[in-house]
């Protein structure tokens, strides 16, 4: 079984950043794929970010060239560096960990996963 412990949500202003982070425990996550989802109210959950075991990643369109997945396998921790926050990027955001994607693409699909934290919350001021 893994853990996902999502922490470094909060309060931004328009344009700000943040970091989150999505520690692991229970066993190593070096092999798995993670990505990161949202949800705002009244909305699906989407996806946001994806990382493979061979760190190629994968980014939706809404946050290319303001948001960075990267993992560090030594401290079993997956993070989303997101830059030039925006209201609408405000939402619950979910680490999720599964086992190798047949695709890169593939890495977008919850279902692809088995293994989610319980959210931080992102809250972006205009």
């Amino acid at each position: 079984q893994v853990q996902l412990v999502e922490s470094g949500g909060g309060l931004v202003q328009a344009g700000g950043s943040l970091r989150l982070s999505c520690a692991a425990s229970g066993r190593t996550v070096s092999t798995y794929a993670m990505g990161w989802f949202r949800q705002a109210p009244g909305k699906e959950r989407e996806f946001v970010a994806a990382v493979n075991r061979i760190r190629s990643t994968y980014y939706a369109d809404s946050v290319k060239g303001r948001f960075t997945i990267s993992r560090d396998n030594a401290k079993n921790t997956v993070y989303l560096q997101m830059n030039n926050l925006k209201p609408e990027d405000a939402a619950v955001y979910y680490c999720a960990a599964g086992s190798t994607p047949p695709s890169i693409a593939s890495m977008a699909r919850a279902g692809q996963y088995d293994y989610w934290g319980q959210g931080t919350q992102v809250t972006v001021s205009s």
